[in-house]
């Protein structure tokens, strides 16, 4: 891949200079100091993966983000001194469109090749998706026994479009919520804490074991993929071992869709790549609601874009519109379509 660095430290840009050497079939296209500087340069010469820093002069990382996925739309990993001190910032990135984060390498590590795994594992997993999607780039007890589930899959953008949806969303919902959104584990209490500051329903990390509670949020929080073991029960497995993200949105819309019998609303949020949409359409097949995020309002038209082709979303509506209509739904019949 073709990847610039934006950081405004040299230690932090001669660091990653070197780690990307450890990987010829990367490419070095760019270096910028600031976020200004790294917008005018996208406009040159886009890249396919930028590792953007957050905190620097002029311009942040967080708005240089938000400006590159309006004019000129790439991956972006952010890279932070740290990520769980930076947390806010690192989901104001995400929900402007980056795909995940990670510390800065340091160069002062003997093994060079091995403090260099960690960011260049992340580069591979991100180059599969910018592959796949060429060319464009708990602890909370029950209280009562949830009849209507709503399955949420997000990844690039989402915790901005997550919090918006949820943000609509009373507090007396008769509904239990799953979120699978494409997130580190070291951040995702991080998240979790973001995503209760935008709505009135309790949000907690999905546990072994846990039971999908009414007006609760659960959110996946582990390297495993959360999935629904039997009735109203959510665990975590390992399989599929090769699936490009974990967890994945696939694997718990396909869990669902074994597991739940009663009324169930499938939506898929802003995001890189397919992940989630063949679960969705195994949803809509078997008589469930689904929703997909449109276009305009995306902060990456990825996994939604896939939904869409393949038939698999009932509906295509702005993400301002996603939260009422959920609402609507839970009083709406279920009716089975007939769909290929």
């Amino acid at each position: 891949m073709k990847i610039a660095i934006v950081n405004d430290m040299p230690i932090a840009v001669e660091a990653m200079r070197r780690i990307l050497a450890l990987a010829p079939q990367h490419q070095l296209l760019w270096t910028a100091h600031d976020g200004e500087e790294a917008v005018a340069l996208c406009r040159r010469e886009r890249p396919d993966l930028i590792l953007m820093d957050l905190i620097m002069p002029r311009m942040d990382g967080v708005e240089a983000t938000r400006r590159i996925m309006a004019d000129t739309p790439c991956a972006i990993l952010v890279v932070t001194a740290d990520v769980e001190t930076n947390a806010s910032r690192v989901f104001a990135a995400m929900g402007a469109g980056a795909l995940d984060a990670i510390d800065t390498p340091l160069l002062g590590v003997k093994d060079l090749s091995a403090g260099a795994r960690p960011l260049l594992a992340k580069i591979d997993v991100i180059g599969r998706l910018v592959q796949a999607n060429a060319p464009a780039p708990s602890t909370a007890r029950p209280k009562d026994k949830p009849t209507s589930l709503i399955a949420i899959g997000a990844s690039a953008g989402g915790p901005a479009a997550l919090a918006r949806v949820l943000n609509n969303l009373p507090r007396d919902l008769p509904a239990a919520l799953v979120v699978v959104q494409h997130v580190d584990a070291r951040f995702a209490p991080g998240l979790v804490n973001w995503l209760g500051q935008h709505c009135v329903l309790p949000v907690a990390l999905a546990q072994e074991g846990d039971r999908v509670a009414q007006g609760q949020v659960l959110v996946a929080g582990f390297d495993n993929h959360l999935v629904l073991k039997s009735g109203a029960q959510l665990g975590y497995t390992s399989e599929p071992v090769d699936h490009a993200y974990r967890p994945s949105v696939d694997v718990f819309f396909d869990s669902a869709a074994h597991h739940w019998k009663q009324k169930l609303v499938g939506v898929l949020l802003t995001g890189m790549g397919s992940d989630g949409a063949q679960g969705l359409k195994r949803l809509r097949q078997l008589g469930h609601h689904t929703i997909a995020q449109d276009k305009a309002t995306c902060a990456v038209y990825g996994m939604p874009k896939a939904a869409a082709a393949l038939g698999a979303a009932t509906e295509i509506l702005p993400l301002e519109k996603i939260g009422t209509r959920l609402i609507k739904l839970l009083d709406a019949p279920r009716v089975k379509e007939g769909i290929a």
